[in-house]
């Protein structure tokens, strides 16, 4: 088979690097076309030299590498299209932690919902939407563009109203979620059947048998009892005891979309754990990744020493991505969890929204079966975090910082904490510090600074690094214990490997 995939945002080591080792694990892959794409010059081309590496190490002759800075190039004649760009890189990202803090808004991660997550989607959509473009124009026809970029439902939610692309939002959290639930009722995860439903990262499992048992109502007793659960899963946990449905997503990021965790700075430890960045830390994902960057960009020499990676059928990852295209393309059934418009596949959901559901891939296409009606609970946690998400796509295509206000209030955790004058001085501040990344703001950017620089400001806490900040190591630091750095630097999924809790 000879086709074409194109990355874009390809200096993500983690994510493209494991999608790559994914794809080229299936035999039949083995004379296709990989183009990278991404703007930053020097870390594309240590992921291109990693990469090409893997693949003659591998023996794998006709497979096509091709590296280039220009997005329309690489797209050109693609059948398939990853993002895995991060718009803004770390410098954005810490604006979207450190100015919410400020006002009292403190987020463990800080890139699906929460002020963070809105302005994420301010700067990824128009990006998502030039994409759409591209693909549109020279792409494949139909043409499958899969992102794995956050905030997920956002970027998903305006690809395929407003780009007009199909497009299939990606994510681990479901995978991850299933091997706890399996480790904590001691079952094998290859014998926990699940099914899932709800909206990315705010995912439930609906459905949980083992040899066609019901062991949805033995999951509560079996966390809490757990030696590491009971402690580093406590969001999860207490939403599961009220909600009666435990949730996909971590425990410090399920926190931080929700109006009552963290909304008190004196009780966010009660509710968090430190052992793992993913429990609960401040600003947490921002750290790991400010690691991993330094990390790499320092020890890329020795990655390139070490052993190659390894391809074939037993060294693939959990990844969606290279599943789907193995499915659509030779027509081995795979069965995954897949963000959609939802079209009525949850029928307490809106429909315009992107779910994140059961789906089946094989030659005949991707199909998503009906799911039905979600508790009413879990359904009502979804809708609020729906309405923001509509508001969010709706203000970033359009430029209309009202309605991205709005978005802000409407927020769970950001209304919970801030009142309205506070959430749109907040608004001024991440408007005119995120300036380059979002054209579509010219106007209201101005108008913010002029607001900004008239006096009079609310006063905010400013240098609060937060209830649970970590110390972000130094390259040597992390020189002390390399095996861990190297696995959080190339690791797609940061929250893989987790230390015993605290």
């Amino acid at each position: 088979m000879s086709f074409k995939v194109a990355f874009i945002g390809a200096g993500s080591v983690g994510f493209t690097r494991r999608l790559v080792q994914d794809l080229l694990g299936v035999p039949e892959f083995h004379d296709i076309e990989i183009a990278f794409m991404d703007i930053d010059a020097h870390n594309l081309d240590m992921v291109y030299q990693l990469i090409r590496r893997d693949v003659l190490s591998n023996g794998l002759k006709k497979v096509k590498l091709v590296k280039t800075l220009n997005r329309r190039a690489a797209v050109k004649d693609a059948r398939y299209v990853f993002n895995v760009t991060r718009i803004g890189g770390l410098p954005a990202f810490q604006t979207d932690i450190d100015i919410p803090l400020k006002y009292g808004i403190d987020q463990c991660v800080g890139d699906t919902l929460c002020a963070g997550g809105i302005m994420y989607g301010q700067r990824g959509i128009p990006a998502v939407l030039d994409f759409c473009w591209d693909i549109g124009e020279l792409a494949e026809p139909n043409c499958l563009f899969m992102n794995y970029g956050n905030p997920n439902a956002m970027l998903t939610w305006a690809a395929n109203h407003y780009g007009k692309i199909r497009t299939l939002g990606l994510c681990h959290g479901v995978q991850g979620g299933h091997h706890l639930l399996a480790n904590a009722l001691g079952i094998p995860p290859a014998e926990l059947d699940y099914i899932c439903a709800g909206i990315n990262h705010q995912t439930w499992y609906i459905q949980l048998r083992h040899k066609g048992q019901d062991m949805t109502g033995k999951i509560l007793e079996a966390l809490e009892k757990h030696p590491t659960y009971g402690r580093t899963e406590k969001v999860r946990i207490d939403m599961l005891r009220r909600f009666g449905c435990f949730s996909t997503e971590s425990n410090g990021h399920l926190s931080e979309y929700l109006p009552w965790y963290r909304k008190r700075l004196d009780e966010i430890k009660d509710w968090i754990d430190l052992g793992s960045w993913i429990n609960g830390e401040t600003g947490g994902y921002l750290r790991v990744c400010t690691e991993g960057r330094n990390w790499f960009d320092q020890e890329f020499p020795n990655w390139m020493k070490a052993p190659p990676q390894k391809y074939g059928p037993e060294h693939r990852g959990h990844e969606h991505g290279a599943f789907i295209i193995e499915g659509l393309e030779t027509g081995r059934i795979y069965r995954g969890h897949f963000n959609v418009v939802n079209h009525r596949c949850i029928t307490n959901l809106p429909q315009d929204a992107i779910v994140e559901v059961p789906g089946y891939v094989d030659r005949n296409g991707i199909n998503i079966p009906r799911v039905g009606d979600l508790p009413l609970g879990c359904a009502a946690v979804c809708n609020a975090s729906i309405s923001v998400q509509r508001m969010a796509v709706i203000a970033a295509v359009t430029g209309d910082d009202t309605l991205l206000r709005q978005a802000m209030m409407m927020d769970p955790l950001t209304g919970a904490v801030c009142n309205p004058p506070e959430i749109w001085q907040m608004v001024d501040e991440l408007l005119v510090a995120q300036a380059k990344w979002l054209p579509q703001y010219r106007q209201a950017i101005a108008v913010a600074k002029k607001r900004l620089g008239a006096g009079k400001l609310i006063p905010t806490r400013e240098g609060f690094k937060g209830t649970a900040r970590l110390h972000t190591r130094t390259v040597a630091e992390m020189a002390r214990d390399r095996k861990q750095a190297n696995e959080q630097a190339g690791e797609a999924d940061k929250a893989k490997k987790r230390p015993a809790a605290k």
